[in-house]
């Protein structure tokens, strides 16, 4: 009879007659510390011949060569599973596993350069490092040393996602995330992908016109003031909703960022989106007097 096991980076893991429990708590058989992966997130179900693998009601779905799992599904020898931000590939093999083979295992994340690993491998194959981080700051907390652990485009998928389902309580937890990861590369000077910097910020857009809350409203306009990018016109449009809806709150940022804007090398690409901001600037200026003309002056 046929084995089969599940492979990740360097380590394989046996997979035994009977479920086997994926997720981020350590009483599961194959435990993966990832903020985005639920402490009881799939189980795999190995029956004769037959692997099949469950959601279990997790935060941010399964998925099986790309698709979504919504129903159980039958694996295929060379069928890769992505959980969180990982991806391990199942397996079909002929021949006697190893002896040395474990059943269960526990997955950490390099702290020098953030890449996962097998925890029996002592130390990371990226670069060596044998210093890991703690769960605590994996799965509690949005600190710099988490953020390089998560997936851009994986966040823009549950965000949109959320959005879609009108589940705000996880949207503001996805965009805290994603935004927290965004300024630290920003801090950091990294490279900032612009079309993924897009749809993050159409999905914070959203989220304030949706909940009525001028909170990612106002961190649009902030973070393109951050960076040498000049706001797209689909990411303008949706500006310009954000200050019709939110006159007082959007006035002062929007008028830093036109500052800005003048000042950031641009291209005969980027002359519509600039005139617009420019002509939304224009619109919010009077809701900036008043609000510096409220002030108390000081003695």
């Amino acid at each position: 009879m046929a084995r089969y096991r599940l492979r990740f980076l360097l380590q394989e893991f046996d997979l035994p007659r009977g479920a086997t429990i994926l997720g981020r708590s350590s009483d599961c058989h194959v435990t993966i510390e990832d903020p985005l992966v639920s402490r009881h997130h799939a189980r795999i179900v190995l029956e004769g011949d037959r692997a099949v693998v469950y959601d279990l009601n997790s935060r941010n779905g399964v998925k099986v060569n790309g698709a979504a799992v919504k129903d159980p599904v039958e694996l295929k020898d060379g069928d890769r599973l992505r959980i969180g931000t990982q991806e391990l590939v199942f397996c079909r093999v002929e021949a006697a596993p190893n002896a040395s083979a474990k059943t269960t295992g526990f997955l950490r994340h390099c702290a020098r350069c953030r890449m996962p690993y097998p925890q029996e491998a002592g130390a990371c194959p990226s670069c060596g490092a044998t210093e890991a981080l703690d769960e605590e700051t994996l799965s509690g907390q949005f600190g710099a040393a988490a953020q390089q652990i998560w997936s851009v485009q994986l966040f823009l998928e549950v965000l949109d996602r959320a959005l879609n389902l009108e589940r705000f309580e996880d949207v503001h937890r996805i965009l805290r995330r994603a935004t927290v990861q965004v300024e630290e590369r920003i801090v950091r000077g990294d490279a900032i992908d612009a079309p993924q910097l897009a749809k993050l910020a159409l999905g914070a857009a959203r989220a304030s016109l949706a909940g009525q809350d001028p909170t990612w409203a106002v961190w649009v306009a902030q973070v393109y003031r951050r960076v040498p990018i000049v706001m797209p016109e689909e990411v303008v449009a949706k500006l310009a909703e954000l200050v019709a809806r939110f006159p007082a709150d959007m006035a002062d940022p929007v008028e830093q960022l036109a500052a800005h804007v003048r000042s950031v090398p641009s291209s005969p690409h980027d002359g519509p989106a600039i005139a617009a901001i420019e002509r939304i600037r224009a619109q919010a200026l009077p809701h900036a007097r008043a609000a510096a003309s409220a002030k108390p002056a000081l003695s």
